[in-house]
């Protein structure tokens, strides 16, 4: 059976969560977001002390908890040092990609609530000035963060309040076009997250529970490894909700769910994987089963930190990750319809 998803709210959803900053580590502005959204539908949000957000979902039978988990953590940067002319030098917050940042617009965000934007350049900047402009690596060595302010010197720019440890987000630059595609920094996972708030309401409004008490998980350290490690007493079987990869190795496409059977610490929990691709057939949905390289998600590192669970993973195929991603609107529908038969149980 196909669900009826509210394709309009997912979007609306996405929209908002993917332009609420949240670099690995910094839960400031979106938590709000996440707390007001889970308000709609009649749930409360707590927290662990990694700042990882929970919804616990009443079950039609609570003698068994599952775990849903969809990292709200980007990949993201922070102040490393200011030079002399006023440039801000970064380290990466994740596997981030300096060449797909280059020309991107960057917010610094201050511990005191400050926020400023800049360039994130290329200390060769220009093909008219250098001559490696084009052939110099781009790294976290060579890239720096323009301020859009008046500033010459480092001083001018601590005056602004702006001090090494600051985080950094980079513009989503999030667009969903007329033929369903959507084209934005951070689907991963941001779509994923969507989902769980489009997948509660869906129950809330058809006045369902899940089969079994059901734990939503938000964490903010996936991009380093360590979202998942900590898993609260009880659960067994801990889902990550995450992207797809499309490659020439993989049957994932952009409109379709991956279900994920290895990543590149661990093969996935046979049985739980096994339900999961007759739960996508049950719900009519266009799947694929894929091994994915240099990927990982919480709920490998569930696994790798010895918490007693069963683990799993599937998610909407994007291209180009780590950068300005794309899938469809089809590929979070399927995503959707997988996930709320595996809640439902049916």
């Amino acid at each position: 059976m196909r669900f009826s998803i509210d394709e309009q709210f997912l979007l609306d959803c996405f929209r908002e969560i993917v332009q609420t900053p949240s670099p690995v580590g910094y839960p400031v502005l979106l938590n709000p977001v996440l707390e007001r959204y889970a308000a709609m539908f009649g749930q409360a949000v707590h927290y662990d002390s990694k700042s990882t957000a929970y919804i616990t979902l009443d079950g039609q039978d609570n003698s068994k908890t599952v775990m849903l988990g969809a990292h709200a953590d980007t990949i993201g940067m922070m102040v490393r040092t200011v030079d002399a002319d006023g440039m801000i030098r970064v380290r990466a917050l994740g596997g981030v990609n300096f060449g797909s940042l280059e020309g991107e617009t960057v917010t610094v965000h201050t511990r005191h609530g400050r926020s400023y934007t800049g360039l994130f350049a290329c200390q060769s900047h220009s093909v008219h000035v250098f001559d490696d402009a084009r052939t110099l690596e781009r790294n976290e060595n060579t890239m720096m963060i323009l301020l859009d302010e008046k500033v010459r010197s480092k001083d001018d720019v601590y005056a602004l309040g702006i001090r090494h440890g600051d985080f950094v987000s980079a513009e989503p630059r999030c667009q969903v076009t007329q033929n369903g595609y959507l084209k934005s920094r951070y689907i991963d996972d941001k779509a994923a997250v969507a989902c769980c708030f489009t997948m509660l309401k869906y129950l809330f409004e058809h006045q369902l529970k899940p089969k079994y008490r059901t734990v939503i998980a938000i964490p903010y350290y996936e991009e380093i490894g360590i979202g998942g490690t900590f898993v609260p007493e009880g659960v067994s079987e801990y889902v990550a909700l995450d992207i797809g990869l499309i490659g020439p190795d993989y049957d994932g496409n952009e409109y379709a769910v991956s279900i994920c059977a290895k990543d590149n610490a661990t093969p996935y929990d046979f049985a739980l994987t096994t339900r999961l691709v007759e739960y996508a057939k049950k719900a009519g949905c266009d799947y694929a089963v894929d091994i994915f390289y240099r990927y990982g998600t919480d709920g490998s590192a569930a696994m790798r930190a010895g918490n007693d669970l069963r683990a799993a993973a599937f998610g909407m195929a994007v291209y180009c990750s780590h950068g300005v991603e794309r899938t469809h609107i089809e590929g979070l529908k399927n995503t959707m319809n997988l996930l709320l038969a595996y809640v439902l149980d049916i």
